[in-house]
Order: structure tokens, then C-alpha cells, then sequence
């Protein structure tokens, strides 16, 4: 089954469009460090039938390292019946994609996301190839982020085939030319989301971080044509995880 249909089913299976972020920051001086990864997968377990997919990002890759460390997580998701996507923004060279690709499926991720900066040739098609290998693992592709200066990088006219577009219109068209599993879109800027989805309609579904800490609202997103919805701190920072998690999950289900 090919990711996007695989998340698709747990989400409709669950009646969530929830993804846990699960984006634990410590360093080896804080307390309770050592026990980093068991309360991650506390966590995990405890919001898993509320959520339809769990991302992890560097906040857990570069403490727990990605065999042994991360990989329990993702074997732990599995059990649950959730799949797990790799936030790793990847942006290299193509042989340097490609064996990081190899190495996160290696370790049982189901899908990575890709920044499309690089371009095609040597630069993300390795990406796409490596998935297919891997039994049809998720490629999606980072268009518009969430924080306060993304339009200073995403909004930049872009000059192609005789006119100005916006880069993050040219990242989207990217995605429906190169059949990405979907695009990101920050929850903090609806009105891109909006653009986006008239383009990409029922095509390439929308994934939208920024719910939550940074103010993101999941009607808005939702009414604009977000097809699933990134929340972290909100979620794992809150006292019962798994209420925190229910309510967010209530509310992006219509």
C-alpha cells in the first residue's frame, strides 16, 4: 500500500487527522534526560488511538541517534498501528539523499520530507526512487513553513516560463509534477493553504504544522483545505497528553 493511501485509512479508521509531533527537547544536562526515549514512547502510547501518524524530528534523532534509539520508537508506532514520518527537511545533494533516505527507511519510517530547493536532477528524484524501492514509503514535499518569517523566503518571486510566481506556488506545482504524497503548509498562513489546495486539489493532500504553541487555528485550516494537521507542544507538553490530544482530535473531525 502506498503511503499516502496507508495514512489516509488510519485516519479514517481512527477518525482523526492528528499527527503527533513528537518533538521532546532535552540535553544530556537536564533532568531526566537519560530516560528521553522511554518518555517519548510514553507519550506516544499514551495520545496513539487519537493521532493517525506520529513525526519525529531532530529534537529525538540527534539525542537518540536513529538505530536502537529513534528506530524503537518507530517499531513502537508500528505496533500501535500508526505510521511514522522522518521531519528531516532534506536538502543535499542526490547521493547524499539517497543513503540518507535508505538509512531513515532502513529504520522503518514511512515517509520523509523534503525540502524541493534542490531541484530534481541529483537533487530529490533519488528521494522519490529510493522510496519506490522501499515498497512505495512517502515522499512529502516542505512548501510553506509556519513561522513568523516564512514569507521572506517563500514568497519570493520566482521568474519561470515568462512570468513571476511565488516560490511556494512553484514547490506545490513541484509536488503535483514529481507525484509527491503531499506538501506542507504552515496552519499560521490559511490563506496559503487555500492557494495551494486550489492547485493541488483532492490530488496531493495538504499536512499543516504551526496548531497550537504558534497559533494556528484547525477550522481555518480545515475550511482552507488542510487534509491533516502537525501538533507538538500542545499535545505533549500538556499535563494529560492524551485529553489534549482528544480535544484536538474532536475538533479537526467534521
Amino acid at each position: 500500500m502506498k503511503f499516502k493511501d496507508y495514512i489516509a485509512s488510519v485516519s479514517r479508521s481512527r477518525g482523526s487527522r492528528i499527527i503527533l509531533a513528537l518533538d521532546l527537547s532535552m540535553l544530556p544536562r537536564d533532568e531526566g534526560f537519560w530516560s528521553l526515549k522511554e518518555r517519548a514512547m510514553k507519550i506516544l502510547s499514551l495520545v496513539s488511538q487519537y493521532i493517525c501518524a506520529v513525526k519525529i524530528n531532530m529534537q529525538l534523532l540527534l539525542p537518540l541517534g536513529l538505530y536502537g534509539g529513534v528506530s524503537d520508537i518507530v517499531d513502537l508506532a508500528h505496533d500501535l498501528g500508526i505510521p511514522a514520518i522522518i521531519d528531516c527537511k532534506l536538502s543535499d545533494v542526490g547521493h547524499t539523499n539517497l543513503w540518507a533516505t535508505k538509512h531513515y527507511f532502513e529504520a522503518g519510517f514511512d515517509a520523509i520530507i523534503v525540502n524541493p530547493m534542490v531541484g530534481w536532477s541529483e537533487g530529490v528524484e533519488p528521494v522519490f526512487e529510493v522510496a519506490k524501492e522501499y515498497g512505495g514509503r512517502g515522499v512529502i514535499l516542505l512548501t510553506y513553513m509556519s513561522h513568523k518569517a516564512s514569507p521572506e523566503s517563500y514568497e519570493l518571486p520566482v521568474y519561470v516560463e515568462g512570468g513571476f510566481k511565488p516560490l511556494y506556488m512553484l514547490f506545490a506545482e513541484r509536488a503535483l509534477k514529481w507525484g509527491a504524497d503531499g506538501v506542507v503548509v504552515g496552519a499560521t498562513y490559511p490563506e496559503k493553504i487555500r492557494e495551494v489546495k486550489k492547485l493541488l486539489g483532492d490530488y496531493i493532500p495538504i499536512y499543516t504544522p504551526g496548531v497550537g504553541f504558534q497559533g494556528g487555528d484547525v477550522k481555518n485550516c480545515l475550511d482552507a483545505g488542510s487534509e491533516y494537521f502537525i501538533v507538538g507542544r500542545a499535545i505533549f507538553q500538556a499535563d494529560e497528553p492524551e485529553v489534549a490530544a482528544k480535544r484536538f482530535r474532536d475538533v479537526s473531525w467534521v
